[in-house]
């Protein structure tokens, strides 16, 4: 029977107020029967259970209220219980949990950025559940720095006189600015005041620096005699932002790093570039786009270079700072380091991931976001045939496979210029609407992120692994079946 109250003194709508069982009654169902236990291996928490079940009851209570349709069955134990389990099992699911990444976007900023490799996934399950060396010194036995863990590695593949690192670019841009220009002016060039992501921008970042913008040049053009003829007494340093995440093309010009030395020079000015997403590694020698090293930009003579831990080079979110030792110096002494700082997970997972650059095509191999960007397209090809291959024994008629040529996309606000060839799996549902086969891979055991281009569903293998077919296939055969 439906009941649809009609106003609240109704006889049917006190009849389904008094079905809505208590919260005691409730608990000895579950407590006379097999329904929760071993829904996750193991008892749910007595104290989670009950939260459970009040707020389930209570929604009953308010939709009753609201005079919406219900079924007085709803409220029985047969058909409360099952929704129940499967409230408790989105209750007992983490939050945070992986997904499989099929849309090409190798950086996802939203879904994690860079993956880690192998070594330094193990390093963090060992500094994670031991006690470990953060800020002791093992040589001399006293207190030591944790900077110093990857400072020396820093030292060595850059060339850089010494080397810092906080949380992310965005604090070692506004650390570097607070130390040395607070109260004085920045020369950078209007072109290059770009908005970092998250509605972050340099201006405002400065701002909260303590330091003066002083913007010079065009929105495409900017010469040397611009920087030279804003030079005063108030200056401070002259900044250089590397525009990764856009362009501008066709009537431009920028000043190089070089010329921009030779001119700080003459005035006994520092110069600073933020390359934000920093690479170690020259993607030009793989057909990508060629973007500036940090060991480039250090050599080209910048006195303090800032980039991000993740993104191009791989590891974990962090902003490194590097230049010379004058400067970086001076840096670390400044009280907001200490807010800034990083943990020892990340050292951790930085630290493993530094090591492998020692070796570029190691480096390439073994650090996922360098694997994908320069996977070729037939890589790609082959683990869409695999991926096809297991979804054979789908029901007929219920979806159309192909393999689709497409672009990916490097994604974290890095080379916005460049596709990269690849190819996807493309899906058409024939028994269920797109909407809802994208909505259910989302909110699935094991989300799925795809992209939905000409009516059909992409799960582009650039951001696929091999280890991911798997679950991919089981978690596209689940979600078709409920069509």
């Amino acid at each position: 029977m439906t009941v649809t109250p009609s106003a609240p003194d109704t006889g049917d709508y006190r009849a389904l107020l008094r079905a809505i069982p208590k919260v005691d009654e409730v608990m000895a169902w579950l407590a006379g029967g097999t329904e929760v236990n071993g829904l996750v291996g193991e008892d749910v928490p007595p104290r989670l259970l009950k939260n459970v079940v009040r707020q389930m009851l209570e929604e009953y209570r308010q939709r009753i209220l609201a005079q919406k349709p219900l079924q007085i069955q709803e409220l029985q134990r047969e058909q409360l219980l099952p929704r129940l389990r499967q409230r408790l099992s989105a209750r007992l699911r983490p939050n945070f949990r992986p997904l499989i990444n099929a849309t090409g976007v190798v950086v996802h900023t939203n879904l994690g950025r860079s993956l880690l490799p192998e070594t330094a996934t193990a390093n963090l399950a060992a500094v994670a559940s031991r006690y470990s060396n953060l800020e002791y010194d093992l040589t001399t036995g006293k207190r030591g720095s944790r900077y110093s863990l990857v400072e020396d590695l820093l030292v060595e593949l850059t060339g850089a006189e010494a080397a810092l690192v906080v949380n992310n670019n965005a604090a070692a841009v506004l650390l570097v600015l607070q130390t040395l220009a607070a109260g004085r002016e920045v020369i950078v060039s209007r072109g290059q005041l770009v908005e970092i992501g998250g509605s972050f921008r340099i201006p405002e970042v400065m701002a909260r620096s303590g330091a003066r913008l002083v913007e010079v040049g065009a929105t495409n053009r900017t010469h040397l005699r611009d920087y030279e003829q804003a030079i005063g007494d108030e200056t401070a340093l002259l900044l250089k932002v590397h525009t990764s995440n856009y362009r501008i093309s066709g009537f431009t010009s920028e000043v190089a790093a070089g010329d921009l030395v030779k001119l700080a020079g003459q005035h006994r000015l520092p110069v600073m570039e933020d390359l934000g997403s920093g690479s170690l590694l020259d993607f030009s020698r793989y057909g990508l786009v060629k973007e500036p090293t940090v060991q480039e930009v250090l050599a080209d003579g910048v006195d303090v270079v800032t980039f991000s831990g993740d993104k191009l080079l791989g590891g974990p979110q962090a902003g490194l700072i590097l230049g010379s030792r004058e400067i970086v110096e001076e840096v670390k002494k400044n009280p907001l380091n200490r807010a800034l700082r990083i943990d020892k997970f990340t050292l951790a997972a930085l630290e493993s991931v530094l090591r492998l650059y020692f070796d570029d095509e190691q480096a390439r191999r073994q650090i996922p976001t360098l694997r994908m960007l320069t996977a070729s397209y037939e890589e790609n090809r082959r683990r869409a045939q695999r991926l096809r291959r297991r979804l054979k024994d789908l029901p007929e008629g219920c979806c159309k496979l192909e393999l689709a040529e497409v672009n990916s996309r490097v994604g974290g606000g890095a080379l916005p210029e460049m596709s990269l060839p690849s190819c996807a799996l493309a899906l058409t549902p024939l028994t269920m609407s797109l909407n809802r086969l994208e909505q259910s891979l989302r909110t699935g055991a094991t989300p799925v992120i795809g992209r939905i281009e000409d009516d059909r569903l992409l799960f582009d293998m650039r951001t696929v692994d091999d280890g991911e077919l798997g679950e991919l296939a089981a978690a596209l055969q689940q979600a078709l079946a409920g069509g």
